[in-house]
């Protein structure tokens, strides 16, 4: 599709428009199905056309003016002229508008792909579908399912929208606070398997955090939205700096910080402060704060581990979980030392953690620097059985300091 000109302008649209464009339908009152379909033709008439025609003026104008007519024929080919007047009083006068002028309706359709009638396993790959134009096959690679399974999800989550009656038109403040958080965690879980696919080259992960950037910049009087695009700009901003030249792991505390793409953490940084601004710190503006922690190596050429300690501190008080006592841990051993450290982590004592990969490399790392050999080994053995990423599991098995998150 980005061999021609006219193809990168259908996939750049696809990325940044598709969203605008179906909510726009969705809250027309068009059904979810055929509002799809209708983009779907759009995009390909695009394709078709645009490459001899040269694009258009307003090349998103020109989708939704190709959408509302191909729902407008499917009316006509039906012989339902009184669905075809109503799709009339709707708008079609407003054919022609651009749609820099329309309402943007995106945050109201990320809040309807988390809403209670879709399970909470498809609520992610929804979002990424519907506002982003992701085919279930990408999807589904990311989120260890077959193709034909992740496409039935995504069938059942749209047909059950469809049932429960769920409005596509944006809600009062309030219940934008109430539903906005099932929306950040369906990011953050994108987000976190886009990460973990070593076969994904960080294009999942990417289109969610270019999804938090969205709902930030959607719901700027919600200081967890910032917060959450302000953490995985961090965590994007270090991935050129995590594999060597020959595709070898780096874990954090060697990357070169240099590496670090040093814009995109200033724009997370500006997100941090504009979230703090608003005076409601949670879990997403902490977990930001401490990767910001990090990112001032690149400036002081120091981790100041006293302040990631705090910071687990606030956010394992606030959520109790397990993962976050993992991560305090490292921060301990860092702070006091790692027999400290490696008595924090023994402590936590949650049966979940048995099959979490970076419970055992930080007891790997922790034992070793205590002195324990036996204890390191057989949990580097562990952490490296349960590594999905080759590279991580060649980088623990060469006998390396394991990998910590911190």
């Amino acid at each position: 599709m980005t061999a021609t000109p006219a193809g990168a302008a259908v996939a750049r649209l696809a990325r940044e428009e598709r969203g605008r464009l179906l909510a726009f339908l969705l809250a027309r009152g068009h059904a979810f199905a055929e509002a799809e379909d209708a983009l779907a033709d759009a995009f390909a008439a695009a394709l078709r056309a645009w490459p001899e025609a040269g694009l258009p003026d307003r090349p998103a104008a020109w989708l939704l003016t190709a959408a509302r007519r191909r729902l407008l024929d499917g009316h006509r080919r039906a012989a339902t002229a009184a669905a075809a007047r109503a799709d009339l009083a709707r708008g079609d006068a407003a054919e022609d508008a651009d749609p820099d002028a329309l309402p943007d309706h995106r945050l109201a359709l990320l809040l309807a792909c988390a809403a209670e009638p879709v399970e909470p396993a498809a609520r992610a790959p929804l979002m990424l579908q519907c506002v982003l134009g992701l085919d279930a096959a990408r999807i589904a690679s990311a989120f260890l399912v077959s193709p034909a399974a992740m496409g039935q999800r995504l069938v059942r989550a749209k047909r059950r929208l469809a049932a429960s009656g769920v409005r596509f038109a944006l809600p009062g403040r309030a219940e934008v606070a109430a539903r906005l958080p099932a929306v950040l965690e369906a990011i953050y879980a994108a987000y976190t398997a886009g990460a973990a696919d070593p076969a994904d080259g960080g294009g999942l992960a990417g289109e969610a955090a270019w999804l938090a950037r969205l709902c930030a910049a959607l719901a700027p009087e919600e200081p967890e939205a910032a917060g959450l695009a302000a953490l995985l700009l961090h965590l994007e901003a270090r991935r050129p700096a995590a594999r060597d030249a020959a595709g070898g792991y780096v874990p954090l505390s060697d990357q070169v910080p240099a590496r670090w793409d040093g814009a995109m953490q200033a724009e997370a940084e500006r997100l941090l402060r504009a979230a703090a601004r608003l005076g409601r710190p949670g879990r997403y503006q902490w977990e930001a704060a401490v990767q910001s922690v990090h990112a001032a190596r690149r400036a002081t050429g120091r981790t100041d581990w006293a302040a990631i300690r705090l910071l687990y501190d606030a956010l394992l008080a606030a959520t109790n979980s397990p993962v976050v006592a993992v991560n305090r841990a490292v921060a301990v051993a860092e702070d006091e030392g790692p027999a400290a450290g490696l008595a924090a982590l023994r402590a936590i004592g949650d049966r979940r953690l048995g099959e979490y990969q970076p419970y055992w490399a930080a007891l790997a790392a922790l034992a070793g620097r205590a002195g324990e050999a036996e204890a390191a080994a057989a949990a580097r053995r562990r952490a490296a059985g349960l590594a999905t990423d080759p590279a991580v599991r060649r980088f623990l098995l060469s006998g390396a300091e394991p990998v910590t998150r911190g």
